[in-house]
């Protein structure tokens, strides 16, 4: 509501485990990734003769309960849980979409946004095939369900060339579960194992983890995994030349607990603040985060600085979560629903405020504020990432480019219009550092608007309005 972060993609889940209760534990799998999405949530389940599905808007827990699970039997599901990053937030787009085909059922969640998905849709109209949605997730279920290829596999390696973009998928026919990632690797897609012969594919190891799912390995950039009764095997590989692996997962959208590259995101954004504290040292007092996905940043900056780290901001971790609007009164408090200060670790002090990104800076003024009134003495910004001056295209809700305050605004003009006494963002060879990875390939179009693949025209002047 007061959010002013890049908003979340997807997060996408399947199981295959034969004699496991397979619909409760993606219930429990997509609880573990709802941070990725709280618009919409659905489960499919596969028995090998028939599909069930079942979603709606809302939360996890609110679109499923004991009723809504007892019908969704089977051995095999897959579940979806929604940020719309394409198409508006409505039923007609909550996923998986499940259709018949002329190799039998087919159901598919998808991560992720395509750069050709104009063009993907004109030549599926054109084929005489009806949309009913304005998602580019129904465009991927349509190029597999009525694509090239006498098989699934074929179908798939087919759309893996057609395809542009960003995309995760979980797709399950009948009988088989498959995963897909697009080769440039841009979001996580990963593989467990779980009981004697269960299988899992999820978003990030934080679902494998919540279901007792043992993390096995990653799903490379361009495979296609296929898992049936004989287990996993790799259908298909085909990197790109290069990885691009989205920097905003190790930034933020990454639940802390999870795993890239062996390595929790928690320590990663721990290293983010301590690079942070060597390249931009303020003389404080205390070190604060905006609480909570700042946290592990400041952290870092703290040891790094050896300046004191404390709260200085409560938030309310449900206030996002509700669809009833504040009137007009609680409006006008704003960010205060959100976050309230604590006076006894503020009063009299200067404070280090450690953010982990800067998007439209509507939330970072007000947070300002609020720490002087609760009698902070003087407010340096630190911000563990570059400043995001162009919109994503691939699978991020990151705003249009009016709407970025980076791409507005000069560093010295952002500081001046926060009111803060100094403010200096994570330098871009800090934050690859911070990864582990130096040599390894990121996407980084957010901040310097180059992307690893073409953009469609239309795409860019829907982000230039």
């Amino acid at each position: 509501m007061f959010e002013d972060k890049p908003q979340h993609e997807c997060g996408v889940f399947g199981i295959y485990a034969p004699n496991e209760d397979v619909a409760r534990l993606t219930f429990f799998g997509l609880y573990a990734l709802q941070h990725r999405g709280q618009e919409s949530a659905g489960i499919a389940v596969s028995n090998g003769q028939h599909m069930n599905v079942h979603k709606e808007m809302g939360l996890v827990s609110q679109v499923f309960n004991e009723d809504k699970l007892r019908p969704l039997t089977g051995h095999i599901a897959i579940g979806h849980t929604r940020y719309s990053t394409t198409g508006s937030s409505r039923l007609l787009n909550a996923q998986p979409f499940v259709v018949e085909s002329v190799l039998g059922p087919l159901a598919v969640g998808h991560n992720g946004n395509l750069t050709n998905a104009a063009h993907l849709r004109q030549e599926i109209l054109q084929r005489g095939v009806g949309l009913t949605s304005t998602s580019d997730s129904e465009l991927v279920v349509q190029m597999l369900a009525g694509g090239e290829g006498r098989t699934w596999e074929e179908k798939m390696r087919v759309f893996m060339v057609r395809a542009q973009g960003a995309y995760c998928l979980t797709v399950m026919t009948r009988d088989t579960l498959f995963a897909i990632r697009d080769p440039w690797g841009l979001h996580p897609l990963c593989l467990g194992k779980i009981g004697e012969n269960g299988w899992v594919v999820a978003s990030e190891t934080c679902a494998l983890a919540t279901i007792g799912a043992e993390v096995v390995r990653e799903i490379a950039p361009g495979e296609i995994v296929a898992i049936d009764q004989h287990g996993p095997r790799t259908v298909s590989l085909n990197p790109a030349p290069k990885r691009a692996t989205c920097l905003f997962e190790y930034i933020y959208f990454a639940r802390p607990d999870s795993l890239m590259d062996e390595q929790t995101l928690h320590s990663i954004r721990v290293a983010q603040g301590r690079e942070l504290a060597k390249e931009a040292p303020a003389p404080a007092d205390v070190v604060i985060p905006v609480p909570d996905s700042a946290v592990p940043a400041a952290i870092g900056y703290a040891q790094q600085s050896g300046i004191p780290y404390t709260e200085g901001l409560i938030k309310n971790r449900y206030i996002g979560r509700t669809f009833i609007q504040p009137d007009d009164r609680l409006r006008k408090i704003g960010v205060q629903l959100k976050f309230n200060p604590l006076p006894d670790n503020l009063k009299g002090r200067r404070v280090v405020l450690i953010d982990d990104s800067i998007v439209r800076g509507n939330t970072s003024g007000p947070i300002v504020r609020l720490l002087r009134e609760a009698g902070a003495l003087e407010v340096h910004l630190r911000v563990s990432s570059p400043p995001i001056r162009h919109p994503c295209f691939l699978g991020v809700d990151m705003a249009t480019y009016p709407e970025l305050i980076a791409h507005r605004m000069s560093v010295p003009e952002i500081q001046d219009y926060l009111g803060v006494d100094s403010l200096a963002y994570l330098s871009m060879d800090g934050l690859v550092r911070a990864t582990g990875r130096p040599n390894a390939g990121f996407c980084k179009g957010c901040f310097t608007g180059t992307y690893p693949m073409e953009i469609e025209l239309s795409e860019k002047q829907a982000f230039e309005r």
